[in-house]
C-alpha cells in the first residue's frame, strides 16, 4: 500500500484552510493582499522553472503576464467565456507564445539572451498597445460577474481561484524538479556544453521549459483584469512585475522547487505589510535592497544558506 506524499498532505490542509479562510475572515483587505502574494508566487515558480532550473535569465517575464490579461479581456469581450476557460486559453496561447520566442532566441546565451527577452517584451507591449480592440494605450475595463459561487464577495472567489492555481503551479514545480526533465535541465544550467556532449537534447528541453514558463505566467496574469476591473499596458507590463518575478527565487533560492515558494512569500508578506503602514512607494526599494543582500550574503538564497549550513554541521 503506497503512501500518500507528505506533499499532497500539506497541499489539502492549505487548501482547506482557505476555505475555512473565506468563511471566518470579513475583512476583503486579507483576500486581496494574499491575492497578490500568491500571484507573485506563481510567477516566481514559473519564472524559476527557466531562470533557475535551466539557467537562463529571463528579463521578459512580465510580457507573458500581460499576454495572459491582455488574452482573457480579448475573449471575455468576444466571447463572454467563465474564467476558468479564460485561465486555460492564457495559459494555451502564453505557452505557444514561449515555444515561438524560445525557438528564436534559446540559441542565445547569458547577457545577449537576458536582452532578447527584455527586447520581446518591448515588441508586445508596443502591439498591445497598439491593439484598439483590447483598449489600446486608453486601457480597458472589465465588469466583475454578479455571480461568484458560494462566496460572499467576488474577492473571496478569486483568493481561492488563485490558492488552487499557486499549489497545482508548486505541485508542477516539484515534479519537474525530481524528473528527468528536471535533471536535464540541471545538466544544461550547471555546463550546457558538457551535457550535450553526454548526449543531453538540450533545445528541446529548453524548449519545454520556455514553453512551461510562458503557461504558468500566462495562468497568473489571466485573473488579473477581474482582479483590477482596469488594465491598461503600463500597469500590465509594468516593470514592478518583472522584478519580483525575478527576485523572489532569487532571494528564496533557485536551484530547488521550495525556493520560489519561499522568497515569494517572505517578500510577498514584506511587501504587503510595508504597503500598509509606510507606502506602496517603497515597496521596489524594499525588493532592490534584499536582492543586494542576498546575492552578496547568500548568493544561493535561503535555501542554499540553510544547506550550507547542514551540511556544515553534518562535518
Amino acid at each position: 500500500m503506497s503512501k500518500i506524499s507528505p506533499f499532497w498532505v500539506s497541499a489539502a490542509v492549505v487548501l482547506a484552510a482557505g476555505l475555512a479562510f473565506t468563511e471566518i475572515v470579513e475583512n476583503q483587505y486579507y483576500f486581496t493582499a494574499i491575492y497578490l502574494i500568491l500571484q507573485g508566487l506563481i510567477m516566481a515558480v514559473a519564472w524559476n522553472i527557466l531562470g533557475g532550473f535551466t539557467g537562463y535569465v529571463n528579463f521578459g517575464s512580465a510580457a507573458f503576464f500581460a499576454v495572459g490579461a491582455y488574452t482573457a479581456i480579448a475573449l471575455d469581450k468576444a466571447l463572454g467565456l467563465p474564467l476558468p476557460l479564460l485561465i486555460v486559453a492564457a495559459a494555451a496561447i502564453c505557452g505557444l507564445i514561449g515555444l515561438g520566442v524560445g525557438y528564436l532566441t534559446l540559441r542565445l546565451k547569458g547577457v545577449y539572451f537576458a536582452i532578447a527577452t527584455l527586447a520581446m517584451a518591448i515588441v508586445l507591449e508596443t502591439f498591445i498597445t497598439n491593439w484598439s480592440y483590447v483598449g489600446g494605450a486608453r486601457g480597458a475595463y472589465i465588469l466583475t460577474p454578479d455571480k461568484h459561487l458560494w462566496f460572499d464577495s467576488y474577492s473571496e472567489m478569486l483568493f481561492m481561484l488563485m490558492l488552487v492555481l499557486a499549489v497545482v503551479s508548486v505541485a508542477i514545480s516539484r515534479k519537474l524538479n525530481f524528473s528527468r526533465l528536471g535533471r536535464g535541465l540541471a545538466a544544461i544550467r550547471d555546463d550546457e556544453v558538457a551535457a550535450e556532449c553526454a548526449g543531453v537534447p538540450t533545445l528541446r528541453l529548453k524548449l519545454v521549459s520556455t514553453t512551461i514558463m510562458g503557461a504558468m505566467m500566462g495562468v497568473a496574469g489571466a485573473p488579473y483584469p477581474f482582479f483590477v476591473t482596469y488594465v491598461d499596458p503600463l500597469s500590465a507590463f509594468n516593470l514592478f512585475v518583472a522584478v519580483n518575478a525575478i527576485a523572489m527565487p532569487m532571494i528564496g533560492g533557485t536551484a530547488h522547487w521550495i525556493g520560489p515558494v519561499i522568497g515569494a512569500l517572505l517578500v510577498g508578506s514584506m511587501q504587503e505589510i510595508v504597503k500598509v503602514n509606510i507606502s506602496s512607494e517603497l515597496n521596489i526599494l524594499i525588493v532592490g535592497v534584499m536582492l543586494v543582500l542576498f546575492i552578496s550574503l547568500a548568493p544561493q538564497g535561503i535555501v542554499g544558506l540553510v544547506q550550507k549550513h547542514f551540511l556544515k554541521r553534518k562535518a
